[in-house]
């Protein structure tokens, strides 16, 4: 094989491998979200089955992890990727851990789900929980779309929505608390209730997270522990060295 020809092959197995990085991620994300949907429809629907089948299904999502970060661990070591490449690899194995402790909160539904499943269910049928259950649904759905497509604007837009999560969660403190004063017999079910509630909130962040690594996987840039509105002013000025570069 002439020089030209093995360097071209290579490069073509090395692509493959980056590519096959991004693909683990995605895979990983789909059966997470999988997960994460089917524990809200446990908890909401008071289905003690589907609870016990996420809770067990939780050791597959470990697995994606380690054999995931396996393949990034030896594309470090035999292709000393730089610039880009290295921010690709870095950004999928900080995804993929976010990715697994979402996977550890919707076990944590799975798990109250089989309780509450017991237990009568309130007038509302926990109306509260589906409802931030869809909204963190749609972060993690949005931030894994953004990752498929190096999308920073997408990224941005799901991280905006981590605020409305939160304010949501902070209500259903207030009205789980009250409703514990009202009724002690209602304690051991309204704390199963907080316990989801935030469960799902730290699943937010956890999206914001994967959305933040997507910025620095495109842009070079670290934006963690930055508010939304000075990403927006980095990326902007970022986007404008490189126009007037260009």
């Amino acid at each position: 094989m002439e020089t030209s020809d093995l360097s071209h092959h290579i490069l073509s197995r090395y692509n493959a491998e980056l590519e096959g990085l991004r693909s683990g991620v995605l895979q990983m994300g789909g059966f997470v979200e999988q997960q994460l949907q089917n524990g809200i429809r446990a908890v909401a629907g008071g289905d003690v089955r589907l609870g016990e089948e996420v809770a067990r299904l939780d050791h597959k999502v470990n697995a994606m992890e380690v054999s995931i970060d396996d393949d990034c661990s030896r594309v470090l070591a035999t292709r000393s990727p730089t610039a880009s490449d290295l921010r690709l690899i870095v950004a999928v194995i900080k995804t993929i851990t976010d990715l697994e402790r979402i996977g550890d909160e919707a076990e944590k539904l799975g798990h109250v789900a089989s309780r509450l499943g017991g237990l009568e269910r309130p007038t509302d049928r926990y109306r509260e929980i589906k409802h931030i259950g869809d909204l963190v649904a749609d972060m993690v759905h949005g931030a894994l779309d953004a990752f498929a497509r190096l999308d920073t604007d997408a990224a941005l837009s799901v991280a905006r929505r981590d605020r409305m999560v939160d304010e949501e969660y902070e209500a259903i403190q207030r009205q789980c608390i009250t409703f514990m004063m009202e009724d002690p017999r209602a304690i051991r079910r309204t704390l199963d209730v907080l316990w989801v509630a935030r469960a799902l909130e730290r699943i937010g962040d956890h999206a914001k997270n994967i959305c933040e690594y997507v910025i620095y996987m495109v842009l070079g840039k670290d934006v963690r522990h930055t508010s939304i509105e000075d990403v927006e002013k980095q990326i902007a000025e970022i986007r404008a060295s490189r126009a007037g570069a260009a």
